[in-house]
């Protein structure tokens, strides 16, 4: 600051009014602050700003993957909401791993952020602990159903795999498979799958087939799979697929070998995810309020006081879903 100051010409006082935006300055000497720091490539230790007056503007985002469309959209929505408020988004990406949540959450709560956001409601001992300790608040997206650590953003995933079978069941469907990824270590995915099957057997009809992939979802990984399960003697007459990119991959498969969509297989996702409409034919599948999610756990964050040692009692807000029947089903 002393340097900026002899390069501007002015006292270091007015350097850290112009720098940390307080105080009255004019126009010609915050440009000429600006200018000499730009020219001296002078960087803020925010850290240490935070650290002094126990304030911050990061906001530590905790995502899944970003392989998936879905969560790239909720972190367009967080990103969009908290730059009107000068905060800034710093993320980290668990690939489904509790034990790595664990890890990163540890670490981004050691930068004394203003608030963290959380995929989903299940989360280790260690990590609900280290979260409600810090006294930072947090915000949790994409799931209501369970117990929030304070406030949640999203939907009900078993609602929405009820929603899903009985729509399928409802168009005559008996015999279904699954096909999923992640080796069933999308908690979210699972709860679908299973009031999805509850459902189907409620009905009289049967799961006959189910496919997990190991690694991350795509349309390769569920055209191969789609392969898979229609030639296997327990093939079934329709396919629920954990989501859009997979389902997509199943839609591929049929076209390429000559199988009827829908009367000789059917077939639903879920996301509803903008690429679907590029495709041959529309997919049955749920659309999910993604950037919404993204967006009001943003806004919750940002209208939070500051830290505190007890957080306020849980809240759950249900954003909903839509069920969109195409042609698939």
């Amino acid at each position: 600051m002393g340097d900026i100051a002899v390069e501007a010409g002015v006292s270091q006082m007015t350097v850290s009014r112009v720098i940390r935006g307080t105080g009255q300055t004019s126009v010609e000497v915050r440009e000429r602050v600006h200018d000499a720091a730009r020219k001296l490539g002078y960087v803020q230790n925010r850290l240490a700003t935070a650290l002094r007056d126990e304030s911050s503007t990061l906001v530590a985002v905790v995502l899944p993957t970003l392989r998936n469309r879905v969560f790239s959209e909720v972190l367009d929505g967080i990103n969009e909401v908290l730059s009107t408020g000068g905060y800034r988004p710093v993320f980290g990406v668990t690939e489904y791993s509790q034990e790595r949540e664990e890890e990163l959450v540890l670490d981004l709560l050691s930068w004394r952020p203003r608030g963290i956001i959380l995929s989903g409601l299940e989360h280790s001992d260690a990590t609900r602990a280290a979260v409600l300790a810090s006294g930072v608040q947090v915000v949790e997206v994409m799931d209501t159903d369970g117990d929030p650590i304070s406030a949640a953003f999203g939907l009900s995933q078993t609602q929405a795999g009820r929603t899903t079978a009985s729509h399928m069941i409802s168009k005559g469907y008996r015999r279904f498979g699954y096909i999923g990824s992640r080796d069933g270590k999308d908690l979210r995915a699972e709860k679908r799958f299973a009031a999805f099957r509850d459902v189907v057997r409620e009905s009289g009809a049967q799961i006959v087939n189910e496919i997990l992939v190991e690694g991350p979802s795509s349309m390769v990984a569920g055209r191969r799979s789609t392969a898979q399960m229609v030639a296997s003697a327990d093939r079934p007459d329709a396919i629920y697929f954990s989501n859009d990119d997979l389902a997509a991959g199943g839609i591929m498969h049929c076209l390429s070998e000559g199988i009827e969509i829908p009367s000789e297989l059917a077939l639903a996702g879920f996301n509803g995810l903008s690429f679907l409409e590029a495709l041959p034919i529309r997919l049955t599948t749920v659309e999910t309020p993604r950037l919404e999610m993204g967006r009001r756990a943003a806004a919750h964050v940002m209208q939070a006081s500051e830290p505190s040692e007890s957080l306020p009692s849980p809240s759950v807000i249900d954003l909903g879903f839509r069920l969109i029947p195409g042609e698939t089903c």
